[in-house]
Parts: structure tokens; C-alpha cells; sequence
């Protein structure tokens, strides 16, 4: 979410480096309404597999959740008047497959100048408990933080109902629906339990998330407040209130409290942590005192879990951190900063030191799987691809690793520029304490003080590894042991990256056999591309733009 922190930090960094930046304070000027933004997808730092705003700057997902209809819904803090943060809206694109995302008009604009629409969560309300929906059961309804600036600094939380499946919103004229006259109260998650609606929202500056709970969306009552000392940083915000499926073991399930903090992350800026409980519908009782990090990368923050998915968790990430995201390399040819990171399925595995924990794994990713590039088993061996023909530059890395009967040898990979020389590289070090690890400061399109170029974390591996790793042109994500480690890093390479290699080796004697196996990943946004290589995206009209953008002034973007 956009703190003050965040504010200060954005506008400290434009002053000093952008000389412009649209605050809360400044206006916007053409904003689209009832029509998508337009995006070029094609150069060479634009994800192909993961989802990013077509132009401005995107931060965290807000009102996931998947219609009656099977679409996916992604919306998302949106300033479409710069590339910085600041003047928040909801972007809004659509999925079947949670890779292949069509963008949407913009969701929900400001009801005026000194306002903004923070984060929030969108469900269905299929049983019209809300009366906005008297004939139909596909009604959607956002719930998000209305963030006011003058004459005084308030936010409070507002609804806003769609009778056309999430595509377009109207909000309601009773609000603000919860009013605790907190300047720093935001972050709304509503879930169905049972037979009420539950919220999960963060006092940000007490370390407080307070629950409440609804029959109808508009009424809420206090239920309880919980906290968890020991990773407090300056603040906490975007909880979330799930149940999670435990693996292998259907109809059994864990919830969890998941928070975001900022700044404060174990890596410096922001992060996230979760704990695992019980939840009776009013308190949330978490089994011990322990808490857990989801990701061991440093771009990883504000997930929220999909709506509507009933026996599935599934979360997506912004990829980005408050310490930089105002700073990165837009593209010489996009005019966008930040990417969301993969759509992951989460459930409940037991880990051989830490128990229970929520492993992490990518969602289905049939739909864009293309040509497999290489399968080899080896002992000490490599493999080595040149994937410059691969037009999405982006590529899926499976390593498995059996028979480990020694404390010794290693598995690393590297992706190079053959032009620029440049590489990002990492793996595992079978050494006892199974460091496994990243390193991205060997490119150089990006350098700040705070932009961490080497991460590791450690894993408890006993006879068998398993490593996967989806590359992204300037996204990577691992995934360790089934998920039990995951991470998220963003890198900024001069040059594209288009050599791979894959090496074993130091294993010394024994039966330790390593199999690789690489699949070029296909482009989502291609086959979207009009004749002059633009993305459009859908087109419907927008009920939400309650007063005339574009009679302010200030923005960088037209239509």
C-alpha cells in the first residue's frame, strides 16, 4: 500500500533524481475512462509471463478474486499519469489462465481531487446479502481504503458494486462504510465465513489488524484485534485472513494471518510475514509464537489471495520494493514500472526443521509452456543453451537432484549477455548447511545503494533436491524443495540475457545424479499486439468516473 513512508520516499527520490512526481497533493490530467490504457509489450525489460500495467506505475493486487464465470480478476494500485507513486486508481485486467492477461478499462478512479482509492478486496456476492444484486448472483463488490488528504489526513474504508461481473463499478452512496477517524487505517480483506462477512483491515502505525464483521457489507461490527510482535518494522498493512489447504490430506485446513510491513523486511524496505492458526469466525489464534517468511528474494510484497476459489489458496506478489521501486529502469520503449509476480498455489507441508509451513508453488503453467530446449541426467555435467531465438526471452528451469548420499558439490545456474557480459546467477551448495542462493550484481542496468545484489537462505535436504526456476527477462522466481523456499527478484540487465547454463558438479564419489530439464516459455502479450505492435486491451464502458479528469492538469500521459 501507498504509506506516508512511501510518499516521503518517492517524493525524496523525484526531487533528487526525477525532478517530477504526481504526490497526493498534485492533479491528474487525461485519464482514461471507459477505454484500456494502451501499452507497448516489447522490449526487452517487459515480462512476458508475468502481468504489468501498460503504462505508469503499478504497486500491490488488489480485489483478486475469480468470477462465476471461471475469469480471473486482477486489479491493482494504479497511477496512470506517471511512473512514479502517487494518484491511486484500480487498473483492472482479466485472465482464463492467470498468465494470459487481457487489460480492462480502469476500475475505480477518486470521487475527487483530494481523495485516492487505496487497497482493498472484491468479492462475489452471490446471495445478494448486500440488495445491490436483486436478479442475479454474479455481483461483485470492492471493498477499499478512500484516502483523503485535505482538509485533513483520513482514510476510511468504502464499497463500490458492479452488476456486470467486475468490469465496471458504481460506488455507494453510503460512504464511507467503516469510519475510525485513523489516518493510517487501510487495507480492507473481506472473506465469506459461514454465514457473515469478515473483514481484516490494519491500524498501520499500532501494528494492529482489526476484524470486523458484516451481514450485509455496509454494517460492520468490531470482533477482536490481533498483532504479532517480533517483525514489526515501521508499520503493518495489506493483511490477509485465509484458509489454507493442507497437502495431501483433502478437506483439512490451516489459517493464516499474512501481513506486509514497510519498511522494516529482514532484507531492508519492504516485505512480509505469516503465522498459522485458528479462526472461529471472530478471533483468529495463532498456534504458536513463531512467524514465517513467504519469500526469501527482496521484491516480493503486499500479496493477496484470489476470492472465490474454493478448496485452493492462491496469492500473487507485487515484484518490487519501496526501497527502489520509484527508481528502476522504466524501459526505453514502455513507459511502465513494476510487474506482479507469478500466480502461486499455496497449501500447508511439513518441513524437516520449521513443521507446518505455506509452501509456495507456481500455478499451472501448461498454458504458456512451450518448446523444452534440453533434458539431460548427469552426474558432474552441464548444460549450456542459447535461447536468442526464443522471442518471449523467458524460460522454465527443472532440476532434480537424487542419491545426494554426500556432503559435497553443488548446482548452479547463470544466465549471460554475450553482448554486454553481463549475468545474474545462483543455485545450491550441498555443503551441510544447503546454501541456496542469488546473485544479481553482475548487471548492470540498474545500481543503487539498496538495490541487494546476493541473497541466500539455507534448506534442511536430505537424500533427494528439487529446484525450479522461471526467467522472465528481468523477473526470476525459485522454487525449492516443492515450494518449501520461494523467491522473487527483479534485475535490470543493459542487454538482454540469452545464454543459459546449467552445471553439476563436485560430488566427488557416489551414485548422485542431477537431471535438468529447460522449457522456452511462450509470450502472453504477442499475440496481443496490433500491426504497430501496441496491447489494447478489452473495451467497456466505465460507471466509476464520478467527476471529469481530464478538466485537471498535470499528467504525463494522454490517451
Amino acid at each position: 500500500m501507498l504509506s506516508k513512508s512511501s510518499i516521503l520516499a518517492a517524493l525524496t527520490f523525484a526531487s533528487s533524481a526525477l525532478g517530477e512526481f504526481c504526490s497526493t497533493t498534485c492533479t491528474t490530467a487525461e485519464v482514461p475512462t471507459g477505454t484500456p490504457v494502451a501499452g507497448d509489450y516489447d522490449g526487452y525489460l517487459r515480462p512476458q509471463v508475468h502481468f504489468s500495467p501498460p503504462k505508469g506505475f503499478m504497486n500491490d493486487p488488489n480485489g483478486l478474486h475469480r468470477g462465476d464465470d471461471g475469469i480471473w480478476h486482477l486489479y491493482y494500485q494504479y497511477n496512470p499519469t506517471d511512473t512514479v507513486a502517487g494518484n491511486q486508481h484500480w487498473g483492472h485486467a482479466t485472465s482464463e489462465d492467470l498468465y494470459t492477461w487481457t487489460n480492462q478499462p480502469i476500475a475505480l478512479y477518486p470521487v475527487n481531487a483530494s481523495s485516492y482509492i487505496f487497497t482493498g478486496s472484491a468479492v462475489v456476492d452471490e446471495n445478494n446479502t448486500s440488495g445491490f444484486f436483486p436478479n442475479q448472483t454474479n455481483g461483485v463488490v470492492a471493498i477499499y481504503t478512500i484516502a483523503t488528504y485535505e482538509p485533513i489526513q483520513l482514510q476510511t474504508q468504502g464499497i463500490a458494486y458492479s452488476r456486470d461481473g467486475g468490469y465496471t463499478f458504481t460506488p455507494y452512496d453510503g460512504n464511507p462504510v467503516l469510519d475510525e477517524g485513523s489516518p493510517e487505517f487501510r487495507d480492507p480483506k473481506v472473506i465469506w465465513y459461514e454465514d457473515h462477512w469478515v473483514m481484516v483491515v490494519a491500524f498501520s502505525q499500532e501494528f494492529v489488524m482489526t476484524i470486523y464483521t458484516s451481514k450485509d457489507l455496509k454494517e460492520w461490527t468490531f470482533a477482536s484485534n490481533f498483532t504479532r510482535h517480533g517483525l514489526l518494522g515501521e508499520q503493518y498493512e495489506c493483511p490477509n485472513l485465509v484458509r489454507i489447504p493442507v497437502d495431501g490430506e483433502p478437506g483439512q485446513y490451516e489459517w493464516m494471518m499474512f501481513v506486509s510491513i514497510n519498511p522494516g523486511a529482514p532484507l531492508g524496505g519492504s516485505g512480509s510475514w505469516y503465522t498459522l492458526g485458528d479462526f472461529d469466525g471472530y478471533t483468529f489464534t495463532p498456534h504458536t509464537a513463531e512467524i514465517h517468511i513467504p519469500d526469501w528474494g527482496k521484491d516480493a510484497y503486499a500479496a493477496q489471495f484470489f476470492e472465490n476459489t474454493p478448496g485452493e489458496a492462491i496469492l500473487i506478489n507485487w515484484a518490487s520494493n519501496w526501497q527502489y521501486t520509484n527508481a528502476v529502469p522504466t524501459g526505453p520503449k514502455e513507459e511502465f514500472r513494476s510487474a506482479m509476480g507469478q500466480a502461486r498455489r499455496i497449501s500447508i507441508k511439513e518441513d524437516p526443521r520449521l513443521g507446518p509451513i505455506a509452501a509456495s508453488e507456481p500455478y499451472d503453467m501448461s498454458p504458456i509452456l512451450g518448446e523444452e530446449l534440453a533434458s539431460d541426467t548427469f552426474g558432474n555435467g552441464s548444460v549450456v543453451i542459447d535461447f536468442a531465438d526464443v522471442y518471449s526471452n523467458a524460460l522454465m528451469i527443472e532440476v532434480n537432484v537424487t542419491d545426494l548420499d554426500v556432503v559435497a558439490g553443488s548446482v548452479n545456474f547463470t544466465f549471460l549477455s554475450p553482448i554486454s557480459g553481463e549475468y545474474l546467477t545462483g543455485g545450491v551448495l550441498f555443503n551441510g548447511n544447503n546454501d541456496v542462493w542469488l546473485d544479481r550484481s553482475h548487471i548492470k542496468g540498474f545500481e543503487y545503494p539498496l538495490f541487494t545484489g546476493k541473497l541466500s537462505t539455507a534448506q534442511i535436504i536430505e537424500d533427494r533436491f528439487t529446484m525450479q526456476v522461471v526467467f522472465d527477462r528481468a523477473i526470476i522466481e525459485t522454487y525449492i524443495q516443492g515450494g518449501l523456499q520461494a523467491s522473487t527478484s527483479s534485475f535490470f540487465p543493459e542487454e538482454p540475457l540469452t545464454i543459459l547454463s546449467v552445471k553439476a558438479g563436485g560430488y566427488g564419489s557416489g551414485n548422485v545424479t542431477t537431471s535438468v530439464r529447460v522449457h522456452a516459455l511462450e509470450s502472453t502479450w504477442r499475440p496481443q499486439e496490433n500491426s504497430n505492435g501496441i496491447v489494447r486491451g478489452a473495451s467497456v464502458g466505465n460507471s466509476t468516473s464520478r467527476y471529469d479528469a481530464r478538466q485537471l492538469s498535470g499528467g504525463r500521459f494522454s490517451r
